[in-house]
């Protein structure tokens, strides 16, 4: 303890004595401007107050929306639904992963290691290539020793190899006449359905192993709670992030949807349509995916830069708020009350009229930037595809929650709000102020989402003077 005192005393002198250009004065810590950076394909939602609920008479009489006065802060928000082609991009670097991580433990179970030419992107014949690389400590910095002689090396309860590092350099081999060795063909052919559940010549992925593991912690859980640790509160997550090409089949009985099921979500056709299929917990794994991919470029390619914050789906009262678009008490985002312009052009995709879906010029779900969006330039918010939120589903809802950015996060309830509508849906859903809802763990042809983003640093608002 004496020599503790000692160091101390000796650490405050010496900090007394170093020289400060602060004069002595209390001015902070220099840590540079912020630059707020609009994501791609974003649009900022100046926050604000506006009138949450029903803006016409309650038709269905279903009471779960009264008119309730709101503020919520500013943020991003997708300016179209999330695509196939953005969907897809999250399944192909889960794909990818799922396969490096694969061929790297199979060379550490056959003692195989990376050769030299590895770390700089080629390939020199052996699986070996594909090795973790910590697979040569010798080669590690002092961090990286330390962290896997003391984490690493010996993984975690449910996952032995947890924190080893990819070699991400060495480009995967697809054609199998190029395969390697034996190891590598062993993995990739595990990675595909059997030859017996296989048809017109065709090898197919097995979707069933492409799985995103990510964390996150329950904040709302830790900050009610009296004691714990932390570690008590971080949840992980391990969801199959394939969507689910069979809801056009399911979703509809005695009816031919098999085109769709067959091409809807990997064919380049389709490419620009909003995804369907997906789950509410799909959804918030695609949320943490698309944050994770963005850290990990800023941490590679930009040194020094600061990290984004998460990338989420949006509360209830934030959809609401975004699909007005600025207008108040308006019964559609462009308007209304009626669903057609002044040339009789319908102004979404949904269902107009009994059993006519096409009314519309659209038969199923149209391109995700169609017809013109909204005073946030926000497009689709009404009709194409209805929108995961965060938010869980209570009709009573609006009696209770905080006027300041409401939401209801029930991680018990699995009913989750849906909004905006679809394209086999009538108008009464498409307005801006109707709630529906879905279990999370369901996926359906019509649901798909869209994500928002947090904006940090000087407020915008809708109301007042923006600086």
């Amino acid at each position: 303890m004496k020599k503790f005192i000692a160091f101390t005393s000796i650490l405050t002198l010496l900090i007394g004595c170093g020289k400060s250009s602060d004069r002595g004065e209390l001015v902070g810590i220099n840590g540079g401007k912020w630059h707020p950076e609009k994501p791609l394909g974003m649009a900022l939602i100046p926050g604000g107050a506006f009138i949450m609920g029903k803006s016409d008479a309650d038709l269905a009489n279903v009471e779960d929306a009264p008119t309730k006065t709101v503020t919520v802060r500013s943020f991003y928000m997708d300016e179209t639904e999330i695509t196939n082609s953005e969907y897809r991009q999250f399944v192909e670097w889960v794909k990818d992963s799922t396969m490096r991580v694969r061929l790297a433990i199979m060379a550490d179970m056959s003692g195989q290691t990376a050769d030299p030419t590895a770390a700089k992107g080629k390939n020199s014949g052996s699986i070996g290539d594909f090795a973790f690389n910590d697979s040569d400590p010798e080669k590690m910095t002092a961090y990286d020793k330390y962290m896997y002689d003391n984490y690493y090396s010996v993984g975690t309860a449910d996952d032995p190899y947890a924190g080893r590092k990819l070699n991400k350099k060495v480009k995967l081999i697809k054609d199998t006449k190029l395969y390697p060795d034996e190891y590598y063909a062993e993995v990739m052919d595990s990675m595909y359905l059997p030859i017996e559940e296989s048809f017109n010549g065709l090898r197919t992925i097995d979707v069933n192993k492409l799985k995103f593991r990510y964390s996150w912690m329950d904040i709302q859980a830790a900050a009610k709670a009296k004691d714990g640790r932390r570690k008590d509160y971080i949840k992980t997550e391990e969801i199959n992030v394939y969507p689910d090409t069979s809801v056009w089949i399911k979703d509809f009985a005695y009816s031919y949807n098999e085109p769709m099921h067959n091409d809807y979500f990997w064919h380049k056709a389709y490419g620009d349509y909003p995804v369907v299929g997906v789950k509410w917990t799909q959804a918030k794994a695609f949320c943490a995916w698309r944050t994770l991919y963005k850290n990990s470029h800023i941490k590679s390619k930009k040194k020094g830069q600061d990290l984004i914050n998460s990338f989420r789906l949006p509360t209830e009262a934030e959809w609401e708020y975004s699909a007005r678009g600025g207008l108040e008490s308006a019964t559609y985002p462009w308007g209304g009350p009626y669903t057609k312009n002044d040339r009789g052009c319908f102004l979404a995709n949904f269902k107009p009229n009994r059993g006519d879906y096409a009314a519309d010029e659209a038969l199923y779900t149209v391109e995700a930037k169609s017809y013109e969006p909204n005073g946030y330039n926000l497009y689709n918010m009404a009709g194409n595809v209805s929108e995961w939120t965060d938010s869980s589903y209570d009709p009573n809802a609006y009696e209770y929650v905080s006027s300041m950015n409401p939401n209801v996060q029930d991680t018990s309830n699995k009913r989750k709000v849906l909004r905006g509508g679809s394209w086999k849906d009538v108008a009464y859903f498409l307005q801006v102020g109707t709630r529906d809802y879905e279990y999370a763990d369901s996926a359906r042809s019509y649901i798909g989402f869209r994500t928002v983003q947090d904006y940090m640093g000087v407020q915008t608002t809708g109301i007042g003077k923006k600086r």
